[in-house]
């Protein structure tokens, strides 16, 4: 008998289908777990997802929100991006904070780690919490068309409970600082 943890899935072939710098796509031809031949597609993300939700000695955050493309609505979100593969995830971490804010922050907690869509893709989020901030110059990449307001994060969480909020990290995040600063752990 096979061990539920043990891979029951056998590759017989592989194809690279798409490829670009921030995704590749493959074509998986395999052995699914009841033995029948199938079909199987993995995107690979080529970056970290990145989440920082930034906390204020007052427990005031500040959301992002944009245009998604993906999506075809606007989004309200904390601070997020991309971290290369290979690269120090908490300085991927700072740099969108001070991109999308203008904020530095004097100490960082990783509080999780999340695969976002495990059926389809690989992705990991790395999320953060950012405390001790200070204000400098925002830097936008040229894709992105922000709006940044800082709100009590009491709020957050009730956009987060609301559905206002439905971006996977902030929706996690939120709910884990929610439960952190309950249980008085942050």
């Amino acid at each position: 008998m096979h061990h539920p943890e043990n891979n029951p899935w056998k590759i017989t072939s592989e194809k690279n289908i798409y490829d670009n710098p921030w995704i590749n796509v493959t074509e998986y031809q395999v052995i699914n777990p009841s033995g029948n031949p199938g079909i199987y597609g993995k995107v690979h993300y080529k970056n970290l997802a990145i989440g920082v939700l930034p906390l204020d000695d007052e427990l005031n955050t500040y959301l992002v929100g944009q245009f998604r493309f993906t999506l075809n609505q606007y989004s309200w979100e904390m601070p997020e991006g991309g971290g290369p593969e290979g690269t120090d995830p908490l300085a991927s971490a700072k740099r969108e904070l001070l991109e999308e804010t203008g904020l530095k922050a004097s100490q960082w907690t990783e509080i999780q780690r999340l695969h976002l869509s495990n059926s389809v893709s690989d992705e990991l989020s790395i999320l953060y919490v950012a405390r001790g901030l200070e204000q400098f110059e925002a830097e936008p990449e040229e894709t992105e068309q922000l709006i940044v307001k800082k709100i009590p994060f009491t709020e957050m969480y009730r956009m987060v409970c609301d559905g206002e909020i439905t971006d996977a990290m902030t929706v996690a995040t939120v709910l884990k600082v929610q439960l952190l600063l309950t249980e008085n752990r942050l």
